[in-house]
């Protein structure tokens, strides 16, 4: 989602995304994260305009936090620590809705993709 606000690599490929007809899904906690990008590089109001912005665009946002889901959560944070705990709340809602989970981030990622236990799109 960053990628796609500031246009760097992998912007089009989310534009694609977001213009495909299946929607496009994004976790409050990593909603959150785009959210502290923007307010600790400029500040609230841009902070603010650029998750309206992700809304505008198609994403939907979810709230998921019931305790089947966080504890999802914690255990694919337990089994893949690599992983950041925002990335695993995002595993853990494509998951929940047999989804595909879109990233840039090849570090934490590509092992994860290579052993096919989610359908992971890499956008850049």
């Amino acid at each position: 989602m960053i990628a796609y606000l500031r246009d760097e690599t992998g912007a089009d490929a989310v534009e694609e995304l977001l213009n495909d007809e299946e929607d496009c899904l994004a976790h409050a906690v990593n909603l959150c994260e785009v959210y502290y990008d923007f307010i600790r590089s400029e500040d609230e109001p841009t902070a603010n305009e650029a998750i309206e912005d992700l809304k505008s665009s198609g994403v939907i946002p979810r709230g998921d936090i019931d305790e089947e889901f966080w504890q999802e959560v914690g255990r694919y944070k337990d089994n893949i620590r690599r992983v950041s705990l925002a990335d695993c709340f995002a595993i853990a809602l494509a998951n929940r809705v047999e989804g595909e989970l879109a990233t840039s981030n090849h570090g934490e990622f590509d092992p994860i993709a290579a052993q096919n236990i989610w359908r992971i799109r890499f956008i850049g």
